[in-house]
C-alpha cells in the first residue's frame, strides 16, 4: 500500500499522533508546519473533494518537497485525522449551553451539519473509525455537558452523542446528493412521474396515501429540524 492509499484508519496510533510533538525540536527551523498542511489539505478537500488529497497536491500547496511532508503526516490516514480535528475546532464554537438539553443538543446537531455543509467531504470520512484529537475531544465534552441534564449514564451519553453525529452525518450526506440532483431538473420529474404512476397502480396504497398527504415544509433547515426533533424525542424516552 502507498503512503498516499494508507492502510485505513485503524492504523494510527492515536496516542502518538495526538500526544507526541508535531515535529522534534532538532535541526533547522521549518518553513511549514503541521497545522499549515493540515490547512492546505482541507483547502484543497473543500475545492476538488477528497480523492485530490495526495501528499504530492498538498506538497505542492505549502510549497514544500512531498518527502518533507512525511515527518508530519506519514500517510494519507494520518493526514485525515489531522484534517478532521483542524476542522472539528474551527470557528464559530459551539452556543454556550443552556442547561435544557433538548435547546443545546439542537444547538449542537445543527452546528454539526453546518459544518459538514462547509466541507462536503466530512460526513464521508466519519464512516470510518477515526480517533480524538484536541478539537473532536473539546466539541465530545461539550456534547456530553450537554446531555448531562437528560440523567443518563456516562455510557449512554456517549452513545447518545454517536446517535446524533451519526444521524446529521448521513443526513447531510443524503442532503447533498439530493442537491447534486437537483441540478437535473429532468430526472427529478422522471422520478416524480413514475412514483405518482406506482402509487395510481392500486397495489401501493401506503405510498398513495403518503403521496397524498399535505407536504411538510420542504427547505433543507426545516426537513433537517424535523428529523432532529424526532431523534430528541426518542432520547427523552429512555
Amino acid at each position: 500500500m502507498t503512503r498516499d492509499g494508507g492502510s485505513g484508519a485503524a492504523s494510527v496510533d492515536p496516542q502518538q499522533l495526538w500526544l507526541s510533538p508535531a515535529r522534534s525540536g532538532r535541526g533547522r527551523r521549518p518553513a511549514f508546519s503541521r497545522a499549515a498542511i493540515t490547512a492546505a489539505a482541507v483547502a484543497l478537500a473543500d475545492a476538488e473533494g477528497l480523492e485530490a488529497v495526495t501528499m504530492r497536491r498538498v506538497a505542492a500547496q505549502v510549497g514544500a518537497g512531498v518527502m518533507s511532508l512525511y515527518s508530519y503526516a506519514p500517510d494519507k490516514e494520518t493526514l485525515l485525522e489531522l484534517m478532521v480535528d483542524h476542522v472539528s475546532g474551527e470557528p464559530p464554537a459551539p452556543a454556550p449551553l443552556t442547561g435544557d438539553w433538548r435547546v443545546d443538543l439542537r444547538a449542537i446537531g445543527h452546528h454539526q451539519r453546518a459544518l459538514m455543509l462547509r466541507h462536503p467531504w466530512l460526513p464521508g470520512t466519519l464512516t470510518t473509525r477515526r480517533s480524538l484529537g484536541p478539537n473532536a475531544l473539546a466539541f465530545l465534552e461539550h456534547a456530553l455537558a450537554a446531555l448531562r441534564p437528560t440523567g443518563l449514564d456516562g455510557a449512554a451519553r456517549l452513545e447518545a452523542f454517536a446517535q446524533l453525529t451519526g444521524f446529521v452525518s448521513g443526513h447531510v450526506g443524503h442532503e447533498i446528493a439530493q442537491a447534486d440532483a437537483a441540478r437535473s431538473p429532468g430526472r427529478a420529474a422522471a422520478e416524480a412521474r413514475y412514483l405518482g404512476a406506482v402509487a395510481a397502480d392500486g397495489h401501493h396504497p401506503e405510498l398513495a396515501e403518503a403521496l397524498a398527504a399535505p407536504a411538510h415544509p420542504a427547505t433543507p433547515e426545516a426537513t433537517f429540524t424535523r428529523f432532529l426533533d424526532r431523534l430528541l424525542d426518542g432520547f427523552a424516552a429512555n
